[in-house]
């Protein structure tokens, strides 16, 4: 929590040397005990401007040799280290013969940290870290697709060289590590973000300073609510509790854009027949007459009345994908060009012109409202002609090659599609809306992975990652995969499954009964015990229903994510520093499903005692159990006796 400032002279500032350069190698403050916050010093190297942070006589945080670079420089020696009320202001030369100033404003359990180069226009402004002080890194949100999603972030190499407000992965400027500290940077500006070599990399582009905010806290729970405190927790969750009880199915990864109104109808039928069937069919990609037109394809889908009441027959709600790019040969294009609807080039007065998965496009300029009131109206014109029920908003609000409206910032583009978007029921699709937007209480789901083993892990890990930057309400990918690749093999398939019924949400579309090979268009027919193993997660995850409604609301009072890494509740067992495939959903069920190829794991239990659904046993914690026999219609997961909520799940999971 935000315990306010603290007044420097209280808690002592010791500083050396004098005349034009500070003599001495470090000016220090020390910031004491307060409550739960735990105290901490915060130095300044003289020598070569930088930082560091101790907490209770140990290093967590240290900034690299080079801390504070810009277009044109490094900041060097120091010249002088001042008082400015509660603020430390360190002034220093650089490389490119330009003065740079930092400030540091000490609080109980955090400090601000920012700095500025004078005479320098803006442009880059990079911090560089030390990553071997720190321990393990985490946060960040997604990599960019077609790359590795390291966990911790820190075991791999991270480039986002495009890591911005606008981008469709889900990414936030907030980075946390194994010591318990936290680095919060303030900015509405794309950034350039990357971790090797043992150092992390830091730069916020088109900017005259840099802006962040250090927590130091004594656990990595206490660093995310201090994050939740800043950023907002949920006001609210946009789904409802059939969208938490039940399957979302969604027709991508099923057919892709080989997609039709008999094909739909079947696959539904399918469904519902396996016993799989969820709270709503979505049709995906293609329905279109053309890509923004938002009107049915008529050669496809030649009676869409018909198709909703079929589906509504089937007891669920429909919904359909969209986005707000406007392929440039859509008729809504021309429309939208001539009325001024579309977002600006950077120079010239005409739209600014995209390239998306599915072609050339213009995008709606959301800081234009008769720009959003057109687009919404287009939609509930749908809804009312047909009557869908809700959509699958898949887009970027922006996009960083384009020009700002009004003087909006492109985080100003994202909270304002969250407020456009949030009138409309998103069926547990949610929307990837981030920097900022946690207040929203959308679902988030992590972005396209592969249909394979790998495809799975990293969408677990993205999931993981999502929750703990703030979004409490996630979903992996697609069940299975959603990539344009060959379906996930039958163990795969029930594989994710099975992990999905351990999350808050399921979101499913390749059938557990017969799917088509998207690259030889020939189909596929799953062994029956697929579907068998497939309906069994779904009764899992419908078991958790009443138990997740309690997380849900507890994720809305205070912010606190559903699924979290076990550390966040057992912040002293550190052999979870490094685990991708145990998480705890709730405080009272260990999660510990199999991800890779096998029949059997270790899992490795936290203190206390474990029941275990599968064996009716009771395990004792502290320990590894190794090699834990999971066949495939096994789901290794194990409910902490005592916990809230703990009764409740032995009951449901041992029916």
């Amino acid at each position: 929590m935000h315990r306010g400032k603290l007044a420097l002279g209280i808690v002592g500032l010791l500083l050396a040397g004098a005349g034009p350069a500070v003599a001495a190698q470090q000016a220090s403050v020390l910031i004491p005990r307060s409550g739960d916050a735990p105290g901490y010093q915060l130095r300044i190297t003289t020598a070569h401007l930088g930082i560091s942070v101790s907490r209770d006589g140990e290093q967590v945080l240290r900034t690299a040799p080079d801390a504070f670079t810009f277009a044109g420089g490094v900041a060097t020696r120091v010249r002088s280290v001042v008082k400015q009320g509660d603020t430390l202001v360190a002034e220093a030369d650089s490389t490119a013969g330009k003065p740079v100033t930092l400030r540091l404003t000490p609080k109980a359990d955090r400090f601000d940290l920012s700095w500025s180069v004078g005479g320098e226009p803006p442009g880059d402004r990079a911090t560089h870290f030390d990553l071997a002080t720190s321990g393990h890194w985490y946060g960040g949100g997604e990599t960019s697709e077609g790359k590795t999603q390291p966990y911790p972030l820190s075991a791999g190499v991270v480039d986002e060289p495009e890591f911005s407000p606008a981008s469709y992965m889900m990414q936030e400027p907030y980075f946390s590590t194994s010591k318990s500290v936290g680095v919060f940077v303030r900015t509405a500006q794309p950034m350039k973000v990357a971790l090797a070599t043992g150092r992390a990399d830091l730069a916020v582009t088109g900017s005259a300073d840099f802006s962040s905010t250090v927590f130091v806290e004594s656990s990595r729970r206490a660093v995310y609510d201090d994050y939740v405190g800043e950023v907002g927790k949920p006001r609210k969750s946009d789904a409802t509790d059939a969208e938490y009880a039940s399957p979302l199915w969604n027709s991508w990864a099923q057919y892709y854009r080989n997609i039709d109104q008999d094909k739909v109808v079947a696959w539904a039928r399918d469904l519902k027949a396996a016993n799989v069937a969820g709270h709503t069919v979505q049709l995906d990609d293609k329905w279109e007459s053309n890509y923004g037109n938002l009107t049915f394809d008529a050669k496809t889908f030649p009676d869409p009345k018909k198709l909703v009441d079929d589906i509504h027959g089937m007891g669920q709600k429909f919904g359909l994908w969209t986005t707000f790019w406007i392929n440039l040969d859509s008729a809504n294009y021309a429309y939208a060009r001539d009325h001024g609807y579309l977002l600006r080039a950077k120079t010239g007065a005409e739209p600014c012109t995209v390239k998306w998965w599915n072609g050339t496009a213009g995008i709606i300029d959301l800081g234009n409202p008769q720009a959003r009131a057109w687009y919404t109206g287009n939609l509930r014109a749908l809804m009312a002609s047909y009557g869908v029920d809700g959509f699958k908003f898949d887009t970027r609000f922006f996009d960083d090659s384009c020009a700002t409206s009004n003087g909006l910032t492109p985080q100003d583009y994202q909270r304002l599609g969250a407020d456009m978007t949030d009138a409309f029921d998103q069926q547990g699709a949610g929307i990837r809306t981030h920097w900022g937007t946690q207040r929203y209480g959308f679902v988030i789901r992590a972005v396209d992975a592969d249909t394979t083993w790998d495809g799975l892990r990293t969408s677990v890990r993205r999931a993981s990652v999502i929750s703990t930057d703030g979004y409490p309400f996630v979903e992996t990918d697609m069940i299975g995969g959603s990539n344009s690749e060959p379906p996930p093999t039958p163990e795969v398939l029930v594989r994710w499954a099975q992990a999905a019924s351990l999350m808050p949400l399921m979101y499913s579309s390749t059938s557990p009964v017969t799917t088509v090979d998207t690259t030889t268009g020939q189909p596929v027919t799953y062994p029956a015990g697929t579907a068998e193993r497939y309906a069994d997660a779904v009764r899992t995850h419908s078991k958790l229903a009443g138990y997740l409604k309690t997380q849900v609301n507890q994720a809305v009072a205070d912010g606190t994510p559903i699924m979290r890494p076990v550390f966040f509740d057992f912040p002293r067992d550190h052999r979870f520093d490094t685990i991708d495939d145990e998480w705890l959903l709730g405080p009272a069920l260990l999660a510990a499903p199999m991800i890779s190829a096998g029949t059997s794991r270790d899992v490795v239990l936290p203190a206390g005692l474990w029941f275990d659904p599968h064996t009716k046993r009771v395990e004792l914690g502290g320990r590894t159990l190794h090699d834990y026999a999971a066949p495939l219609d096994v789901t290794p997961m194990f409910v902490r006796l005592g916990a809230p909520g703990a009764a409740g799940l032995v009951a449901a999971l041992s029916r």
